[in-house]
């Protein structure tokens, strides 16, 4: 009910937002016909900036379960709105200067919207929509009313004006029945918002968070930058100019969004796809702005577009394997790329400008089959595993699938690998710099878009998602990257970065020369193409510093760019086998050093959520047939084994070269499995036990025959001391769950002897990745602090000692004593809160206060407990 009451109130906020524009742009083009707007046009963009922030939110928060229209819809209108409202403020602070300026503005992203949310529309009458399918044909009508009347003056503006009222009325009339019924808590619905229905359809529909929902989006976006470019060659527009850039640089800024939340959707393909798309478009938008302060046209760098068409072609041939129209699709940008190679003036030229025309309809036709799909039952055929069912003859070709194919590399993550996008800006970025600009006239060659954009933007984000999969070292050497990218582009190609040199400069370059030293020393235990790849930017960073202090040789800095620029491609081409083929087609070679617990994880083992019931039970299998694994607790991550499996005890002890000082200990899930021993217990230690479990807490209690129990056979030698055994009842239901399953387990800390305690399964798959079967994931440990290990090998004559205080404090744990004790003993306790047998053993009293054991023996047993 509560998530139904969100996705909901989602869905309200989205048609509340839609209503609200609507209502705006209703009484703006009502007004149109009097002397003065009764909304003047900055504020009007403005406020459509405001709502279309508000759709695009209520859009992505709806469609995380959902995969309805109500996201296309959104999000259409919400990148309409961004791009329209930016036009109306440019229009409002004397921009456009007359007119014909406001028409050559608006046409372009007002013939995008109309045939996008017409194609919307046919879709869902098509399925049924009703309510989304007569606000997209609304608005998509509008548009089409809007276009007409700028260019004929017998159509009015009340014609655009009665069209924005009715999708006011219907879009409110819905949300309003929506947060009714929710409200009354489904007692009343209005006519026509009964959801009852809505979710029995909706519940039919697949839910599955491998599709990616959001591609229609992008490929939408696809059709806005090709509109104003493809116009100007139709002769519906009569010019390029500043205008048009709101519509060039929205449809980027969303495009890079679509990227992040493909990588969300485990898309690794579309993401990169989006993310090559969005640098057309920044850069598209740059050389509309450059003639603002430069009076001839920009050229273009034809080494990068040549490569950036090689790019699209590759990850085109990669995206036949999932969908033979994709592939195809894509290769109408590697046209576009060789037309804007072609011609000096790109984006200005005719050429190119039809290739955008038949991108325009390749998009549409693509969002009109990809839309129809995730609706309809029956399919429009796009070639879905045509090549896939010809690699399913080759023995040496074997595409990933099943649990494998978006398997993270370490532990669970809610993104998709980015590294294939990251190497690609790489590749981008140094061939774009192979092209030395002109000092006289730095911005003359549309660099900053590929440089800024590609090299910058982009890998910052690919660095962010790397993170997020726990992938340390690669996130900082891209987010570095990046950032170099960024201040070079902007400095160089800004005109901050003239034809004399300085010092300051130099510093600043050898900064980050220090940074990536330090990173090309880390890669030597990570592996071989990192190692180059690291290197090779090295070589980079050292023909800016040479540059910098006017001692570059000839040809120095174009070499070294061309050297990382093919690294990152062979980087590029790993990446991209890797997430599609098994095996290691392109390998990426072994750590050229290695060492003892450096580089563990790159063994993959099996890794599992732990929030999944399905997951438990399959590590649980894993030991009962004698495997070590990784598991979460109520403090930190350990490394565990059967106790009815002694080679899974041995196994674990050789795993971690158990040092003699912290041998491994015992957890059970309840004292029912200790019940067949419960006679060789003292009563009063069964009490304590019973009374201080489940929790963080750590007892070592006397080694007896009570150990026989457990089936450990001559395993038992590797737990415990010869005089103790710490053992405890964790307070963690996933652990206890899984104890349940399995029975008691020896438990050692998940780290090789001697180093920091593990409180991320990143650290766990890192360090013993190559030693353990499996590791159940869970994110970061709920505590940085281990348990307490309490001395119990002397309380029946009232001694306890403390071998670590750790989370639970000293007082808490005397203070259970002290109840158990009243329990066996009529003798009360003193004053101090210390019991009385304890007063009789001043030496041991001061023992408690340090946190300390008292003999050599038991000490050495609670070692074991110094890191769980």
């Amino acid at each position: 009910m509560a998530v139904r009451k969100a996705e909901s109130l989602h869905y309200s906020i989205g048609l509340l937002g839609i209503s609200a524009g609507s209502l705006l742009l209703a009484v703006h083009f009502y007004s149109i016909p009097r002397a003065a707007p009764v909304i003047p046009s900055t504020a009007l963009g403005v406020l459509l900036l405001i709502l279309s922030s508000l759709l695009a939110y209520a859009g992505i928060r709806r469609s995380q379960r959902d995969a309805s229209l109500f996201l296309s819809l959104c999000l259409t209108i919400s990148v309409f709105w961004c791009g329209y409202g930016v036009v109306f403020i440019l229009e409002g602070q004397g921009v456009l200067n007359d007119t014909s300026d406001f028409r050559n503005a608006l046409v372009p992203g007002l013939v995008t919207f109309t045939l996008a949310l017409l194609i919307v529309a046919v879709v869902g009458f098509l399925s049924r929509e009703l309510i989304l399918a007569l606000i997209a044909s609304a608005v998509s009508l509008a548009s089409a009313h809007e276009v007409a009347m700028h260019y004929s003056t017998s159509f009015g503006s009340s014609a655009v004006a009665c069209n924005y009222m009715i999708v006011c009325l219907v879009g409110g009339y819905f949300a309003l029945g929506r947060i009714v019924y929710f409200l009354s808590k489904e007692k009343i619905a209005l006519p026509g918002t009964d959801l009852a229905k809505n979710k029995a359809h909706e519940q039919l529909q697949p839910t599955s968070g491998s599709v990616n929902h959001f591609a229609v989006f992008g490929v939408i976006l696809n059709l806005l930058s090709a509109s104003v470019f493809g116009c100007r060659l139709l002769g519906v527009t009569s010019k390029l100019f500043i205008g048009q850039v709101p519509w060039l640089w929205a449809a980027g800024v969303y495009q890079i969004g679509v990227c992040v939340l493909s990588y969300r959707a485990m898309d690794v393909l579309m993401a990169t796809f989006f993310g090559f798309t969005s640098i057309l478009k920044f850069a598209g938008g740059y050389c509309l702005l450059y003639p603002v302060w430069q009076t001839e046209e920009p050229s273009f760098p034809t080494p990068f577009l040549v490569v950036f068409s090689i790019l699209f072609a590759v990850l085109a041939l990669f995206l036949t394997l999932k969908s033979l129209a994709d592939g195809l699709y894509l290769l109408f940008y590697v046209a576009y790329c060789i037309a804007l190679a072609c011609r000096p003036k790109g984006f200005f030229e005719g050429g190119p400008q039809g290739v955008d025309v038949a991108i325009f309809v390749a998009s549409a036709v693509m969002a009109l089959i990809h839309l129809y799909n995730v609706k309809a039952g029956t399919k429009i055929p796009i070639g879905q595993g045509v090549v896939k069912a010809l690699l399913a003859r080759s023995s040496f070709l074997k595409l990933r699938e099943g649990a494998d194919l978006h398997a993270p590399y370490l532990g669970y993550s809610k993104y998709a690998d980015a590294e294939v996008l990251g190497y690609a800006c790489s590749v981008l970025a140094s061939f774009a710099i192979t092209v030395t600009g002109d000092p006289q006239a730095p911005l003359a060659t549309v660099v900053i878009p590929w440089v800024v954009v590609a090299g910058g933007i982009l890998k910052f984000l690919g660095g962010s998602v790397a993170f997020a999969r726990g992938k340390t070292l690669e996130s900082s050497a891209f987010i570095l990257y990046a950032v170099m990218w960024i201040i070079w582009g902007l400095a160089r190609y800004g005109g901050l970065y003239g034809t004399t040199r300085s010092f300051h400069t130099a510093v600043g370059i050898i900064a980050f020369m220090l940074f990536n030293g330090f990173i090309v020393f880390c890669t030597l235990f990570l592996n071989i193409t990192w190692f180059f790849y690291s290197l090779t930017f090295l070589l980079i960073a050292v023909s800016f510093l040479l540059d910098a202090v006017g001692a570059l040789p000839v040809g120095y800095d174009i070499a070294a760019t061309v050297i990382f620029g093919l690294v990152s491609f062979y980087c590029f081409l790993s990446a991209l086998c890797s997430s599609v083929f098994e095996g290691s087609c392109l390998p990426m070679g072994r750590p050229l050093v290695q060492l003892s617990g450096v580089g563990g994880g790159m063994t993959k083992c099996l890794h599992l959520p732990a929030r999944k019931a399905s997951s438990v039970k399959r590590i649980a299998d894993i030991l009962k047939s004698g495997g070590t694994c990784g598991i979460p607790t109520d403090t930190v991550y350990v490394l565990v084994a059967a106790c009815n499996r002694p080679d899974a005890v041995e196994k674990a002890h050789r795993s971690k070269r158990q040092a003699q000082e912290r041998p491994m200990s015992l957890w059970i899930s309840s004292l029912k499995q200790l019940e067949p021993a419960k006679h060789l217990f003292s009563p009063l230690l069964w009490d304590f036990m019973e009374a201080a479990w489940p929790s963080p807490i750590s007892l070592v209690v006397p080694r007896g025959a009570w150990v026989d129990f457990l089936g450990m056979k001559d395993s038992a030698k590797y737990v415990g001391t010869p005089q103790s055994i710490a053992i405890r009842i964790p307070d963690c239901s996933v652990t206890t769950h899984l104890i349940d399953l399995v029975g008691p387990i020896v438990v050692t800390s998940a780290n090789p002897t001697g180093e920091a305690d593990t409180t991320h399964h990143n650290q766990v798959y890192a360090k013993l990745g190559d030693k353990v079967d499996a590791v159940l994931c869970d994110g970061p440990s709920p505590e940085n602090i281990a348990s307490t290990v309490v001395d119990c090998t002397k309380i029946d004559s009232g001694n306890i000692g403390f071998f670590r205080v750790g989370i639970i404090p000293k007082s808490q744990v005397l203070q259970i004593l002290e109840q158990v004790q009243k329990k066996h003993s009529p003798v009360p306790s003193s004053g101090t809160g210390t019991p009385k047998s304890q007063e009789e053993h001043p030496n041991h009293s001061h023992a408690v206060r340090n946190g300390v054991g008292t003999a050599a023996p038991v000490h050495s047993a609670g070692g074991n407990h110094t890191r769980l």
